[in-house]
């Protein structure tokens, strides 16, 4: 039987100019010549697919100076400011909170969470550095055994949560946030609602963003955007020449393990014997995002991102390469309508990890064949409609798409996975126009923006320098990485990094 007829860039018939991938490499077999490694669908050059993985990396990881670094440090600073004082209206939010920051946008798929209600923000022309940051509404972090939630009305992977749990006068402080359902004995009972709990949260953000910006300060980062998308709040601050996005996310933190995902832990994964069992189910979180039939109003889902941050330690750099890579590719080619998040790209890599050895996965030089494993798993993933959570994998997170959906990105994916080089090529002058972009407007808005404090050529700007070495040794040692942060609202004055184990 012959084979499928490919493009003319892969080699078909119709390509007469005989410079084809697979017309050379036809050559150099017949003068006796090894020849080179080919992708067998789009007869590719691996060594082509790589450099250009390589490529778009290099364009896609920004490098930070030391003044980058310390435009990075103020943000950070401005926005636990902010949070403190978010927590003095109405003393909600706990005194003593432990945020986790990661590195990319809930748009980038950091977190597991729907995008349909986010705006579509685009690095260079809205931002040139984006972050998420999961703040604790509630903390239950004074239990051993592992948490049994309340799963009864909710698609599984997600839950409601009671607050008999809590004292009174934590019911006391989050009533208004709460919806009230009679229980069996006849007393109230108030279940942690999300929505409204977005809501609060995001009055309060803009009420003292609104406050701080009536008495704006030398130094200050100024508050270029606050808008609501969905149930999170996505803040852009301009520091110095640098546009940075943070999506703030309240959620609820556990400490210990739910029980639904217990038996995950009986499983033999990749990252056994690299790191330990307890720093990978150190804690979990509740994030505001509903199944597609669950209510709004009550429903949260099971978020993993502590853990996610240490399983990334074992994951080697080809392969996160291609993750990049591949992200960037399948966002670009998805984007309408969105039914693939960069998460299930995600969730797919990790059960990749599970599945193949670490000496295969660990080869730099294999980042083509990563790539390109990547696009046959989604594209499996979809025609089957089946996309387990790694750490729930009795949880389908495609079970709810529609087989005309489906095989809508399924064929959108077949035309990636025929000539991955020419969309890498068109992804690399994205990544491109991004990057001029940025340096257009921070051309532009150089001399129309105020000095920060670290511009100014005092004496006493000594530890600022200090602090600058800092973070550029912390960035380059780390690339990558997700940061966690405690950090005490009553005093912001020092730097609480912790990347993942270690403290700054």
């Amino acid at each position: 039987m012959a084979a499928p007829a490919l493009s003319s860039r892969a080699g078909s018939p119709g390509n007469g100019s005989g410079n084809s991938p697979t017309m050379a490499a036809a050559r150099l077999l017949a003068h006796g010549g090894v020849g080179p490694e080919l992708d067998f669908r789009s007869a590719a050059r691996m060594e082509d697919v790589n450099r250009l993985i390589q490529e778009f990396s290099k364009h896609d990881q920004r490098e930070y100076d030391d003044q980058r670094a310390l435009e990075i440090h103020t943000a950070k600073d401005f926005i636990f400011s902010m949070l403190g004082m978010v927590q003095k209206l109405d003393q909600k939010l706990p005194v003593a909170n432990e945020y986790l920051l990661l590195s990319g946008g809930v748009r980038e798929g950091v977190v597991d969470m729907d995008l349909e209600e986010l705006s579509v923000y685009a690095r260079g022309a809205d931002y040139d550095m984006d972050f998420t940051l999961l703040v604790p509404a509630l903390k239950l972090h004074d239990r051993n055994q592992p948490v049994t939630l309340d799963m009864r009305h909710s698609a599984l992977g997600h839950s409601w949560l009671s607050l008999r749990l809590f004292d009174e006068a934590t019911i006391g402080r989050w009533r208004d946030c709460c919806t009230v359902v009679d229980h069996v004995s006849g007393a109230a009972n108030y279940f942690f609602s999300p929505t409204l709990v977005a809501d609060w949260f995001h009055r309060a953000v803009s009420l003292v963003l609104l406050e701080v910006q009536k008495k704006p300060q030398r130094g200050t980062p100024r508050v270029e955007k606050v808008e609501r998308n969905g149930t999170v709040v996505s803040v852009v601050l301009g520091v110095g020449s640098s546009r940075m996005l943070y999506d703030i996310v309240p959620v609820v933190s556990f400490k210990g393990w739910p029980a639904v995902a217990q038996s995950w832990l009986m499983e033999n994964h990749f990252w056994d014997g690299k790191i330990t069992e307890e720093e990978v189910i150190s804690g979990f979180y509740l994030v505001p995002s509903c199944s597609h039939k669950g209510r709004k109003e009550n429903e949260w889902r099971l978020s993993f991102a502590r853990s996610e941050v240490q399983l990334k330690k074992c994951i080697s750099s080809g392969l996160m390469q291609a993750y990049q890579a591949c992200k960037a590719l399948v966002v670009k080619l998805l984007s309408r309508p969105k039914a693939i998040s960069p998460y299930h790209l995600r969730s797919i890599m990790l059960w990749a990890c599970d599945r193949l050895p670490s000496s295969y996965l660990g080869q730099e030089d294999f980042s083509a064949h990563f790539l390109l494993g990547l696009i046959d798993d989604l594209q499996h993933c979809l025609v089957s409609k089946t996309c387990p959570n790694y750490f729930i994998p009795q949880c389908n997170m495609l079970e709810h798409l529609t087989d005309e959906a489906a095989m809508l990105h399924a064929r959108k994916l077949c035309s990636l996975r025929s000539d991955p080089a020419e969309h890498l090529r068109s992804t690399i002058e994205h990544a491109k126009a991004a990057n001029r972009l940025t340096l257009e407007l921070q051309w532009r808005g150089g001399a129309n923006n105020p000095p920060s404090p670290q511009s100014d050529s005092a004496g006493e700007n000594q530890p600022d320098d200090r602090l600058a070495k800092k973070l550029q040794q912390l960035v380059t040692e780390n690339p990558g990485k997700s940061i966690s942060v405690f950090i005490n609202p009553d005093d912001v004055t020092r730097p609480h990094f912790r990347i993942d184990d270690k403290f700054f």
